[in-house]
């Protein structure tokens, strides 16, 4: 998968958003690991990703691997890389595979792993005729619905609560929701990065590793921190992820590693 990296999906270095980068993971591995569970469902369980180098220029490229398909759960890698302007979807992936002494690469930006647990298709909503193995081998280009060009956090409906405290709300909204309802992977990998940089001002995200362990029901989607480790060039938070409006039970824990932008 690629993607152009513009203003509204920067950090403050001016880099992509990891969490960005994170929700494109989820997206680009979810045909795919349908494709090995058809006609079952896919809910995703953990995602993690590392920075490597800045991506600055774009597009964003992410290549997902499968490591291992077990009855339940599926493994997949993810490559990420700084396309340098380069939008041929042929070209990207030859700069990808090629194995050509002097051929130029591109340069990876990111490693990530994700993993995604089986679930019954009718857990899911609208999907009764979507076969995802006739997506397979095939190129597809997807356009944004939004007309006005907001900053993410903006766009998804992210208000801050209290920074200082790492409380962030989203509500579970059309925009956000998936297809069995609850707020996407990716969505809430935004909000538990937008929580953990808010703590910590002048400060962006390097890594974030995140555990799904229910959906949310009703939303809001609220978060809590706290600080692991704080240093003068890196912090170290966890970050809970609560169904405010379904007692306050926990949907995921993340850990986000920042690093100084001074």
């Amino acid at each position: 998968m690629f993607a152009p990296l513009t203003d509204d999906i920067r950090s403050g270095i001016r880099t992509a958003r990891l969490s960005v980068v994170a929700t494109m993971i989820d997206v680009a591995a979810s045909d795919p690991v349908l494709a090995v569970w058809s006609p079952d469902w896919t809910a995703t369980q953990h995602l993690s990703l590392t920075s490597v180098s800045p991506l600055k220029n774009g597009p964003i490229v992410v290549d997902v691997r499968l490591l291992k398909a077990g009855k339940k759960v599926v493994f997949v890698s993810a490559d990420v890389y700084e396309g340098n302007g380069i939008e041929d979807f042929d070209e990207l992936r030859d700069r990808i595979d090629s194995t050509v002494p002097g051929k130029l690469r591109l340069n990876v930006a990111a490693r990530g792993l994700a993993t995604f647990a089986k679930i019954t298709r009718n857990a899911a909503q609208g999907v009764e005729s979507y076969d995802p193995i006739r997506w397979l081998g095939i190129e597809r280009r997807r356009n944004s619905e939004c007309s006005d060009v907001l900053l993410l956090n903006d766009r998804i409906g992210l208000k801050v609560c209290n920074s200082d405290a790492g409380i962030v709300e989203v509500a579970n909204s059309f925009y956000v929701a998936n297809s069995i309802g609850t707020i996407n992977g990716g969505a809430q990998t935004v909000v538990a990065e937008a929580a953990a940089e808010a703590m910590r001002p002048g400060m962006i995200t390097a890594d974030v590793n995140i555990h799904f362990v229910a959906p949310v029901r009703v939303g809001p989607l609220r978060t809590i921190g706290s600080i692991m480790r704080d240093a003068s060039d890196h912090s170290a938070i966890m970050i809970r992820l609560l169904d405010a409006g379904d007692g306050g039970k926990i949907v995921a824990t993340a850990t986000v590693i920042l690093q100084s932008i001074r």
